[in-house]
């Protein structure tokens, strides 16, 4: 992906600079230690579930692919043959490779491993691959084979994903099993964890017997620093070296160090929208004019630049069309305060002092957000204060995260801020959970008429071996939730790098969630 460096940033977008305050640490850098920052503790790292941070699950455990730039590319698997009816994938293990506990790579401890996923069956359920998947196994010790009931165009996407199709160790398992834990976090990756202490640090040491060569830093220290302006004062002090990830940094940190003689700034291109969800179910947002007022009266510029410095740029759909297969012609929803009183007058909503009000009920709803997140609190008070110019009386609920996931999936929310789940989950995975309670998107669209349409088409998509069609069941669904108005696309996010100008090649994958240790060095 594009990388923008902090000149260039200075140049396109921002006017006048500021100067850090610290000092430079007095210990020279070298590659014998990158001393990151994460929010939060690493918790389980079970490739096989989703409790795990991201990206030490990344440097931990491979894949049998891997997705890049340029397509799909070998990882554990060194090559692969898909059958004419697109059934049965075949792939040939790489030779020599071995786990962290010293085991040895084969086919047999890939079966092992797709043997633990299915078992466990139902929670994988939101891809649809494990719909489909008739049978996994291992034809002889270097041959590994996947046979589906039907083609599956994301099927190698899926694969190449952090999880839930990583290999571990056969040895660190439960009993074969991995539902209800597993006995260590051993994998084949460039990195194995060497220790941690809860809430307070993980350390992570270069793996030397490494298939793909041992990375030049040979220490990973990972810093939990929860609070923003602490890990900005941590790495201004010396004491961590890199801060990566789209929700580690703000906007004012960005801008403060897009100048700097000490730091470089880094940004990808687009990675994933920041939207809000609107319930169809919802006595008040089923009606489509009470939508339609809503997406001509959120100010998406002025919240791109007053919250975002222009960082993240104003999204007009629920996928940029950077996005494969999202390049699809729709109106956007301009900003328009008198085009949204027209919407409501038409659904019957008179004004009746500061809101608005329908055969005696009014106008009023509830946007929930994370609590954690300072960015949702501050554009939720921003629209707080916008609707109520056309007589809308929006509540805002800040929830601690599990409490607000919950409520998501359930339902029980009247409008509630969501993210794309990025590249490269978009948009077939992304969609493809339409179809169940995964997030709150099923929910939402249940009031929409076309929702059985819909869920037809993201099946048909799914196993459609015509490129042709394929794209043209994209744009119909595309289509048909861009002018339902369940969703309310604000900015399309990019990720974040801040570091020491020491640190050479930090760089983005085609994954928001990974951090490409194994590339950098000092």
């Amino acid at each position: 992906m594009k990388i923008f460096t902090a000149l260039t940033l200075a140049a396109l977008i921002f006017t006048g600079c500021s100067s850090e305050s610290g000092s430079e640490t007095s210990e020279p850098r070298t590659n014998d230690r990158l001393t990151f920052v994460n929010y939060r503790d690493i918790r389980d790292l079970n490739p096989h579930l989703y409790a795990g941070e991201m990206y030490a699950q990344e440097i931990l455990f491979e894949r049998l692919v891997v997705l890049t730039a340029d397509g799909y590319a070998p990882s554990l698997a060194e090559s692969w043959e898909i059958s004419e009816d697109g059934l049965v994938y075949t792939f040939k293990i790489r030779e020599g490779v071995t786990f962290h506990d010293g085991e040895k790579l084969d086919a047999f401890a890939v079966e092992k491993n797709f043997d633990a996923l299915i078992e466990n069956k139902a929670r994988h359920t939101w891809l649809e691959m494990m719909r489909l998947l008739v049978s996994a196994e291992a034809l002889d010790e270097n041959t590994f084979q996947i046979t589906m009931e039907a083609p599956y165009y994301p099927m190698l996407t899926e694969l190449a994903v952090t999880r839930p199709f990583a290999i571990m160790s056969p040895a660190a398992m439960k009993d074969g099993s991995t539902k209800d834990g597993v006995e260590a976090y051993i994998g084949t990756g460039p990195y194995k964890l060497d220790s941690y202490v809860t809430d307070e640090y993980a350390i992570f040491t270069a793996y030397e017997d490494y298939w793909g060569g041992a990375p030049a830093i040979k220490e990973i220290y990972v810093k939990v620093i929860p609070d923003n302006q602490t890990r900005i004062l941590a790495l201004e002090n010396g004491e961590i070296d890199l801060i990566y990830g789209k929700n580690m940094l703000d906007a004012d940190a960005i801008n403060k160090y897009s100048s700097s003689d000490r730091f470089e700034v880094a940004l990808s291109e687009p990675t994933s929208t920041r939207h809000i969800l609107l319930n169809t179910q919802n006595e008040i947002l089923q009606d489509i004019n009470v939508r339609m007022a809503i997406q001509h009266a959120t100010n998406k510029e002025a919240i791109s630049q007053g919250i975002f410095y222009g960082l993240e740029k104003p999204a007009d759909a629920l996928y940029s069309p950077t996005v494969p297969y999202c390049n699809v012609p729709l109106t956007a929803y301009d900003f328009n305060m008198d085009k949204a009183e027209e919407y409501l007058e038409a659904g019957g909503w008179i004004l009746e002092g500061d809101t608005r009000v329908k055969e005696g009920r009014a106008l009023e709803l509830t946007l929930r957000y994370n609590s954690d997140s300072v960015t949702e609190k501050s554009i939720a008070e921003y629209l707080q204060s916008e609707y109520r110019k056309i007589g809308i009386s929006l509540s805002i609920l800040g929830e601690e995260e599990q409490s607000y996931r919950d409520n998501m999936k359930s339902g029980a929310f009247d409008l509630v801020f969501n993210i794309s789940w990025g590249m490269p989950y978009d948009p077939q995975s992304s969609l493809a959970a339409m179809l169940e309670r995964v997030y709150g998107d099923y929910e939402a669209q249940l009031g929409i008429e076309a929702k059985p349409e819909i869920d037809k088409a993201i099946h048909h998509i799914l196993t459609s071996v015509d490129e042709a069609e394929r794209q043209e069941l994209y744009n119909f669904v595309l289509r048909e939730l861009h002018y339902s108005a369940c969703y309310l696309p604000l900015t399309y996010e990019s990720n974040k790098a801040l570091y020491v100008k020491e640190l050479k090649n930090v760089g983005f994958t085609q994954s928001q969630y990974e951090v490409p240790f194994e590339k950098m060095n000092f």
